[in-house]
């Protein structure tokens, strides 16, 4: 994002859980556990508190988007629905809120999803649908044969996965360009 243009900061919200070090399938396993602990309106919070910081910055603009991967996908596309002035979402393979929670949804939202990815994608008909009715832009692009994860993981997948990359990291920036300048 940084390189992009724009200010860019990644909160750690696990930093306090004190999480071991050791071999990544360790660690990896220990992190999926603590983040099932993290309360939604903590990460919100936490959230809120990190766009107040970045957008204080000298060169900052007054209007933030947030981008998920995963778990922070889904996260992304919830703080839409906590964040009346948020700026611009990206979700990428993230699940979408209960369909009764996306009415406060202000901000543009572009979903990123992988075509092998039944339980992601499963959640966007309704969001599309209630969205829409609503008169939200939620934009989303399914990339055909790649899987949950492909721009962190771009082998495999026969290609898939670093097709889908090379789509969508330049849709996120395009997303940002449009909604939030730069």
């Amino acid at each position: 994002m940084a390189a992009d243009g724009f200010i860019a900061i990644a909160p750690d919200l696990l930093t306090m859980k004190n999480l071991p070090t050791g071999p990544d399938s360790l660690v990896a396993r220990v992190a999926t556990d603590s983040i099932r602990t993290l309360d939604p309106g903590w990460i919100q919070r936490q959230l809120d508190a990190v766009a107040q910081y970045g957008m204080s910055l000298p060169a900052a603009e007054k209007k933030y988007g947030v981008v998920g991967f995963c778990w922070g996908g889904g996260v992304s596309f919830a703080h839409a629905v906590h964040a009346p002035n948020l700026g611009a979402s990206v979700v990428y393979y993230g699940v979408s809120p209960k369909t009764s929670d996306l009415a406060s949804v202000r901000a543009p939202v572009l979903g990123l999803y992988a075509g092998n990815d039944s339980r992601v994608d499963a959640t966007i008909p309704a969001a599309d649908t209630a969205l829409r009715a609503l008169g939200r832009t939620y934009t989303y692009n399914i990339y055909p044969g790649a899987g949950h994860g492909f721009l962190r993981q771009q082998s495999g997948m026969n290609g898939a996965n670093m097709t889908a990359a090379r789509a969508a990291w330049p849709a996120t920036i395009g997303w940002f360009r449009k909604y939030l300048g730069s």
